[in-house]
This record gives C-alpha cells, sequence and structure tokens, in this order.
C-alpha cells in the first residue's frame, strides 16, 4: 500500500512540475499577507467549491485545476475536525519546505506533501 502512494507522489510531482511556480507563488503569498500560515492548494478535475481558484485546468497545459485554500476554511466547511486541528498542525510543520495539497479524485480525497 505505501508502494502506490509513493508511486502516485512520484507521479503527480511529474504532473505539477510546470504549476509548482504557480503553487509556490500562492503559498507564499497567502503566508506573506497573513491570511494564513497553513495555506492548502486544492487539486481538482470535477468543480470543488473550496478556496479561490488559481489554475484552471481548461487553460493550462495539465490535468488538475487548482484553489488556493487555507486550514481555516477546512475548519469552517469541517473537512478538518477542531480536535484534529493539532495534529494536522504538528503534521503541517513537520513539512515545512513542502507544499500542502489536498488531492481531490475520482476515488476519494487526501493531504499530500509536494517537495517544494
Amino acid at each position: 500500500m505505501q508502494d502506490t502512494k509513493e508511486q502516485q507522489l512520484k507521479v503527480l510531482q511529474l504532473e505539477l512540475k510546470n504549476y509548482k511556480p504557480a503553487l509556490e507563488q500562492a503559498v507564499n503569498t497567502i503566508i506573506e499577507k497573513e491570511v494564513s500560515n497553513y495555506p492548502i492548494m486544492v487539486l481538482y478535475q470535477k468543480p470543488v467549491e473550496i478556496g479561490l481558484q488559481v489554475i484552471d485546468r481548461e487553460k493550462v497545459a495539465g490535468n488538475w485545476s487548482v484553489n488556493a485554500s487555507t486550514m481555516e476554511e477546512f475548519m469552517a466547511r469541517q473537512l478538518i475536525q477542531e480536535e484534529k486541528v493539532e495534529s494536522f498542525k504538528s503534521l503541517y510543520e513537520s513539512h515545512k519546505d513542502h507544499i500542502c495539497i489536498f488531492l481531490v479524485t475520482e476515488v476519494g480525497a487526501d493531504f499530500v506533501f509536494l517537495p517544494r
């Protein structure tokens, strides 16, 4: 199971190679403008109603659309439960040199940390 997740992450890293500058800029802007210390990039192929769109897959050479969101929005929408906030912050802090991605696919959704 772990090998499959690692393989999926490697495929995702390749797919997002051209996205990385825009993802990093969105993350940095959220932090610099003091919107949140916990930016989350939401990747999806079918429309989702969370965050603000940064990349529209119809307008780029890629398979993913991206919205910029925050831990606070995830909490408000109860995607991160109140009792899980501290463990999420701890996980997030342990990946400071990564971009936090909420990957939404046809089989479900999960947090992934993409190296910068």
